[in-house]
C-alpha cells in the first residue's frame, strides 16, 4: 500500500502556481498511490457545494478522475473549508473523513487530524471554531446567496489575518497536553496533522510521534507512507 497525505494547500484563484503544482502532483504521484488523504484547508475558502467558481469545478473534476483511476480520495474539513457536503463528495469522488480518524500506518496506529482543535491556547479561535462547526450556523450561512457568502468569506479572511498578526506565535501552535490527551484517548502511536504551517517530525514520550504537514506556499509538502516507512517530503513550487 502506498498512501499520500497533504494539507493546507489553500487553493485559490490568486495563486495559480499552487494549483499547477497540485495538478502535477496528482499526475506524477497521486495517480500511482493507493490513497490520497487531504487533511483540511484544501481550498483557501469553501463557501458551499453550490460554488460555481471555475477553480472549484476544475479541482472536483480532477479529484473525480483520480478516484476513477483507482486512487481512493479522502478529505477532512479544515478551518477554511468546513462546508464540504454530500454534493462535493459526489462531484469529486472523495470520502469525507471525521476529525479525528484512526488508521493503521506502517504497522502502527495513526491518528489523522486537521490540527486546529489542538490549538487550545488560542481561546478566540476555539470560540470561532465552535460556532463554525455548529450545524444551525452552517445552515443559516448556506441559505445566503453565493455572492453574499463570497463577500463574507473575504471579510473573515481579512479578520483572520489581522488577528493572527497580533497573536504570539506559541498561542497559534498546538498545545502539548491536548496532543498527549488525544493520543491517549485513541491509543495511537502517531499523530499526523496540518493547520499550523510548521512542518516537522516531533518525538514524544513512550515512543510516540507527531508529524506536521506544511502548507503549500513556496514549497509543497506531503507525507508518503507504505508498510515499511513514513516520510515527510517537500519540493519547490
Amino acid at each position: 500500500m502506498k498512501l499520500l497525505f497533504i494539507s493546507d494547500l489553500h487553493l485559490d484563484e490568486s495563486r495559480p502556481e499552487v494549483t499547477e503544482s497540485f495538478l502535477t502532483f496528482l499526475k506524477d504521484r497521486a495517480s500511482k498511490a493507493d490513497a490520497l488523504y487531504i487533511l483540511g484547508d484544501f481550498f483557501e475558502v469553501w463557501i458551499g457545494d453550490d460554488d460555481d467558481a471555475p477553480l472549484a469545478s476544475s479541482i472536483q473534476q480532477q479529484l473525480l478522475a483520480l478516484s476513477q483511476g483507482g486512487t481512493a480520495v479522502f478529505i477532512m474539513h479544515g478551518n477554511r473549508d468546513f462546508l464540504y457536503g454530500e454534493r462535493f463528495c459526489q462531484n469529486s469522488g472523495a470520502s469525507l473523513l471525521s476529525d479525528p480518524t484512526l488508521i493503521e500506518l506502517a504497522g502502527k496506529s495513526c491518528l489523522l487530524m486537521h490540527g486546529d482543535s489542538l490549538c487550545t491556547d488560542d481561546s478566540e479561535y476555539m470560540a470561532f471554531r465552535q460556532q463554525a462547526r455548529n450545524p444551525a450556523w452552517q445552515e443559516q450561512l448556506l441559505s445566503q446567496p453565493l455572492q453574499a457568502r463570497r463577500q463574507l468569506a473575504q471579510q473573515l479572511r481579512q479578520q483572520s489575518k489581522s488577528m493572527s498578526a497580533m497573536k504570539a506565535e506559541d498561542i497559534m501552535d498546538v498545545n502539548a497536553d491536548a496532543v498527549a490527551q488525544v493520543l491517549a484517548e485513541h491509543n495511537a502511536d502517531i499523530l499526523i496533522h496540518g493547520h499550523t504551517h510548521r512542518p516537522a517530525r516531533h518525538s514524544l514520550d513512550k515512543g510516540k510521534e507527531r508529524i506536521v504537514l506544511g502548507d503549500w506556499h513556496d514549497k509543497a509538502w506531503c507525507i508518503s507512507a507504505d508498510q515499511q516507512s513514513i516520510k515527510l517530503e517537500s519540493w519547490s513550487i
